[in-house]
């Protein structure tokens, strides 16, 4: 297996957030991890509530742009994520597209969140920052996971949907602006709140047409409510 080497000086963030977990390396490098497995296929038991534990934080960690819209009780990163893969079950068949994979993308896609929080445009933070910061984060949850199968799967479909590169990253893509705006009408008749702009935010940017068309049925709704 071959390591590239990730200095904590050159990603500062890491030193605060990773401190937190007991599973964390006491070395003061980051292993990037994203090529070859170690021979585990399945992660053992501590590796296991090792990672499922940072992940808790996804439940805790409310999504930062109904933070500044200031809603009540807004989601967490984890109620986004659940629904966009309810959203990939039910949805129909889309020929040369893969459900299932779909259905882990849309639950590992914010992942690297539980460590660096759900950074928006908003932040001032740079698009290459924001994913370098991810990625050194997905590089230690994997690194925490053991390594394996299972953790290089976990970096595969999360670098996939980042690049945009395959038909499946590109629905997920869409179901994740899909649940956005649909959290945002579901927040505007519940809190009377106007968040027009997440939907012009996302408006012409659907790239299937199951995500133009449940785009299209929501926006409707808002319309004629």
């Amino acid at each position: 297996m071959r390591f590239t080497v990730v200095s904590r000086a050159s990603v500062p963030f890491l030193s605060t957030a990773l401190h937190k977990f007991k599973s964390a390396t006491p070395s003061t490098r980051v292993y990037r991890m994203a090529t070859a497995p170690s021979s585990a296929a399945v992660p053992s038991a501590s590796s296991a509530i090792d990672f499922l534990s940072i992940c808790h934080r996804l439940k805790t960690t409310k999504r930062t742009g109904w933070v500044r819209k200031d809603v009540k009780n807004p989601e967490s990163i984890a109620d986004h994520m659940y629904r966009m893969g309810l959203m990939a079950l039910i949805a129909s068949d889309v020929p040369g597209v893969d459900r299932n994979k779909c259905i882990k993308m849309a639950i590992v896609h914010d992942i690297a969140e539980a460590i660096v929080g759900d950074i928006t445009p908003m932040d001032g933070i740079s698009k290459s920052e924001k994913n370098q910061r991810e990625q050194a984060a997905l590089d230690h949850m994997c690194k925490v996971l053991g390594g394996g199968s299972t953790a290089k799967e976990i970096a595969e479909l999360w670098m996939e949907y980042e690049a945009n590169s395959s038909p499946e990253a590109k629905f997920v893509k869409d179901l994740d602006k899909v649940e956005m705006i649909l959290q945002a009408l579901e927040y505007e008749d519940e809190q009377g709140k106007d968040l027009d702009e997440f939907f012009q935010s996302t408006a012409g940017k659907f790239q299937t047409e199951t995500g133009k068309a449940w785009a299209s049925e929501i926006v409707s709704r808002r319309k004629n409510k």
